[in-house]
């Protein structure tokens, strides 16, 4: 009996400890069940997200977009820069020339090719190449009114490693003057974005500025800077390498050894110009100093594209709060680009480009509030669906007038459409129900101080006109009162 109740027990023990075993077992599949689930439905949800490096331009953020593109076209019609549009991409061959050294040539073009088609395309990473293979491509070298003076605004393509104020999709507001070789045209240049700057209240604000020279004085400074790098190059960074066979003059903008003992004892540019190139970027400073244009020499400065020649600049905020993506626009003169696209010799250029993501992060650091959320010029309040079609016609003849106006479409109440008047920020509140159409008038309300205007149907676009008049003489007049 005894050996019975042994066995009873062991069976026992053995079907509970089969049951935890089965029991853990179901919770690991569970559990990992939940993981593939919460996987998968994160996969689906990360790709209806932006990709990385990109961004949405809300509509309550466009004012300040709106603001810059505007400011920049008054800017461009007063220093007479015309507009012009490339194409977003280009033949790989107009960013990619011969022996490159720039990281955005060799490391961050969003490259492709179409399916059945040996054709290399590239998404523009800068707007300069464009400009130039445009230039060339329709002959505007023979312009009788030369040199070309150009703007572009548009989005530009990189692949590098997002942060604040680097994006792989970011706009740029650039300029470019092609067919004279001038250094009153550098300082023009570098005054038409310093103005730029200067107009949206930007104060920490510097200029650098340096010159590369032409070419015999670049293949004196490239050699100097062979030698004096030949012993550590080694030691040096991957990309160090490169840039010392192919432009060792990109040595110096090197992110990765700039603290290395090598390279605080650089010979200097400025050591190794001609005559020529002293004496242009001599005018080049005297030109910046008779426009009271503040700069600081820096003999470091060699800007990330090889197509440079003589001028380059960049003017970078001081803020603390910008970091390391300081520089705000920066450029320099071009004197061979033009060349490589098949056009002149003689058409030398001089450009710059602007991020205005950045240029938006260098307001909000010093609390420069580029613009408010647009606002509506009227907003009409339907009180009845039945009154729908009479509505319409209304918002019709003012939009037809130049009013921004709206109305509800969801049949609210009339205390929720007045919320939306005051989200809207109109200007002015009309509002219309069945007793208003029936005696042919409606009332205008200015929302700022709710003063009141009733008017008959076909001249609500007369009331309106009338409120606004009297509204920008009452502004005109308190103006006065202050002067």
């Amino acid at each position: 009996m005894r050996n019975y109740q042994e066995m009873d027990n062991r069976i026992s023990a053995l079907t509970k400890k089969e049951h935890l075993i089965s029991e853990v077992r179901w919770h690991r599949v569970f559990n990992v069940l939940i993981v593939r689930a919460f996987f998968y439905i994160r996969r689906d949800f990360m790709s209806y997200q932006v990709p990385k490096g990109t961004q949405d331009i809300l509509p309550s953020e466009i004012g300040k977009w709106h603001r810059l593109e505007e400011l920049i076209r008054q800017f461009c019609y007063v220093y007479n820069y015309k507009e012009i549009r490339t194409p977003i991409f280009e033949h790989t061959n107009v960013f990619k020339r011969g022996n490159d050294s720039s990281d955005m040539v060799n490391k961050e073009m969003y490259t492709f090719q179409l399916e059945n088609s040996a054709t290399s395309l590239t998404l523009r990473p800068e707007g300069t190449a464009g400009v130039a293979r445009a230039f060339v491509e329709h002959k505007l070298y023979g312009n009788a009114d030369l040199p070309m003076k150009m703007y572009y605004v548009g989005p530009q393509f990189r692949h590098e490693r997002p942060q604040k104020g680097r994006m792989r999709i970011f706009n740029q507001f650039g300029v470019e003057v092609i067919g004279a070789k001038s250094a009153m045209l550098d300082v023009e240049a570098i005054a038409l974005g310093w103005s730029f700057v200067s107009a949206l209240g930007l104060q920490d604000m510097k200029v650098l500025i340096n010159t590369l020279g032409d070419d015999a004085s670049r293949a004196a400074y490239r050699k100097a800077l062979k030698e004096h790098f030949k012993a550590d190059i080694d030691t040096m960074c991957a990309d160090c390498k490169r840039r010392y066979e192919q432009n060792p003059l990109r040595i110096l903008d090197c992110k990765v050894d700039k603290d290395k003992d090598i390279m605080k004892n650089v010979p200097r540019m400025a050591d190794y110009l001609n005559e020529e190139s002293k004496a242009y970027f001599d005018e080049v400073l005297a030109g910046l100093d008779a426009l009271g244009i503040p700069y600081e020499v820096d003999d470091r400065l060699v800007r990330g594209l090889d197509y440079y020649t003589h001028t380059v600049f960049e003017v970078v905020s001081v803020n603390k709060e910008m970091g390391a993506q300081s520089t705000v626009f920066a450029g320099g003169r071009y004197d061979g680009l033009v060349e490589y696209f098949g056009g002149p010799t003689s058409m030398s250029g001089i450009g710059w480009a602007m991020g205005l993501e950045r240029l938006i992060l260098a307001c909000e650091a010093e609390g420069i509030e580029l613009a408010d959320e647009e606002s509506l010029d009227a907003y009409v309040v339907c009180l009845s669906s039945s009154v729908r079609k009479q509505v319409l016609q209304l918002v019709t003849q003012l939009r037809a007038a130049g009013y921004s106006t709206d109305t509800d479409y969801l049949d609210r109440s009339f205390k929720a459409q007045f919320k939306t008047v005051a989200r809207t920020r109109a200007k002015a509140a009309i509002v219309v129900g069945e007793d208003d159409i029936e005696k042919g008038s409606v009332t205008i309300k200015r929302v700022a101080d709710q003063k009141k205007l009733e008017v008959k149907l076909e001249d609500i676009v007369e009331g309106m006109d009338t409120l606004f008049q009297e509204e920008a003489c009452s502004c005109h007049e308190e103006g006065s009162k202050h002067e």
